[in-house]
């Protein structure tokens, strides 16, 4: 039994007349008889009391009807949630994004627009550091990950498009000595206590902070370390250290910190977005049609 055969019956069953049937499906009214008698003899019942003058329902054709109904409903809605899947415009996209991802706003407005264009897909967002993202990418386990990396070239697998660059700060207490100045260099810093990521944490911070530190001729003293940025930058506040961050954090406002551009050159980190590079999804190219116009190199 195929869907073509409950579409015709349900034509008869409906018309209670094989030649209106017949016309509404456009087809013949022999070969429309020819399938309802071949439906008939593959379930082994009638469907339908024909005489002269009438076709009516059986009770097994009453029951078919309601269940032929339902079956064909079902049928188109695959139908169209297939295709709104193969459009971008049902299922889910997950995007991840590092600790200042959403106080960047290419980021808030692809969210926003998406949002408005697909409402029928699903968002899963996590926050994630760098190379958590780029691993769960690789897995397939992540679709979009707005990522901080400044190397050269993108790790196996994935493919990264430049946003935005933003310049890293000293994070001091307002108390500090330095806390006037109106920009600092690394060298300045030396002797303080510093604040960071955990090593093993996949942080591409943590990279950046070490190099930098070198550059200006000394190793940074780690003497805390917290997963989360508000995190580190409620600790400067307390007294416990200095913290090195991207500038868009100095959107979180604690009280009795100072955020600082770092002179140095090269001191800065980039924000780029990170796909597969062979990625054919079209809830990620919808995605992306909405971000990359807004993009600043």
């Amino acid at each position: 039994m195929e869907l073509r055969h409950l579409r015709y019956f349900v034509a008869v069953a409906e018309e209670l007349h094989f030649t209106r049937a017949a016309a509404r499906l456009h087809i013949g009214q022999p070969p429309l008889s020819q399938q309802i008698q071949a439906l008939e003899a593959e379930l082994g019942v009638s469907l339908f009391h024909r005489t002269r003058r009438s076709v009516q329902l059986t009770e097994a054709g009453r029951h078919l009807l309601e269940r032929a109904r339902t079956i064909l409903a079902a049928s188109t809605d695959v139908a169209a949630e297939l295709q709104r899947i193969a459009r971008g415009e049902s299922g889910e996209l997950r995007i991840a994004f590092t600790s200042s991802g959403l106080l960047i706003p290419e980021l808030r407005s692809a969210l926003k627009t998406y949002r408005q264009r697909y409402p029928g897909v699903s968002l899963r967002l996590s926050e994630m550091y760098t190379h958590a993202q780029f691993a769960a990418l690789i897995a397939g386990e992540l679709d979009v990950g707005f990522v901080r990396y400044n190397e050269p070239a993108a790790p196996a697998g994935l493919r990264l498009q430049l946003l935005r660059r933003d310049r890293l700060c000293l994070i001091l207490p307002d108390d500090h000595p330095l806390a006037s100045q109106p920009r600092i260099h690394l060298a300045e810093c030396r002797n303080e206590a510093f604040i960071g990521y955990p090593a093993g944490a996949g942080a591409s911070l943590v990279d950046y902070l070490q190099a930098l530190c070198r550059n200006a001729g000394f190793e940074p003293h780690i003497t805390q370390e917290a997963r989360e940025a508000q995190t580190q930058i409620g600790l400067v506040a307390a007294g416990i250290g200095v913290a090195v961050l991207a500038e868009p954090l100095a959107l979180i406002r604690v009280e009795g910190v100072r955020f600082i551009p770092l002179a140095d050159p090269g001191a800065e980190v980039c924000m780029a977005l990170a796909t597969r590079t062979e990625e054919a999804s079209p809830r990620v190219q919808g995605f992306m049609n909405g971000l990359l116009p807004a993009r600043v190199d």
